[in-house]
């Protein structure tokens, strides 16, 4: 399933597929913005948007070998919540 996929499936219970458009990127923006604050998002019963780090380390390039060091960074991740690892057994 794609945005627009899910914008679908939204626009059926709205009745409106710009309605529907404009609540998922809301959801989107509302979810990024809160990451970039370094908060989590929780969703209750789907899951837990969250950011971590990774360390820097050294890394080679594939073509040549070289090592190449790769810098520390936030990286975005998903912990699924109880009723959807249930729901996905």
């Amino acid at each position: 399933m794609n945005k627009g996929d899910l914008v679908a499936e939204v626009a059926k219970v709205v009745k409106s597929k710009r309605v529907a458009e404009d609540a998922v990127s809301c959801v989107f923006e509302a979810i990024t913005k809160s990451l970039k604050k370094g908060q989590a998002v929780t969703l209750v019963g789907f899951g837990t948007f969250g950011v971590g780090k990774r360390k820097a380390r050294v890394g080679r390039n594939p073509q040549t070998g070289a090592a190449i060091k790769i810098a520390a960074k936030k990286v975005p991740k998903f912990t699924a919540g109880k009723a959807l690892k249930i729901a996905v057994k």
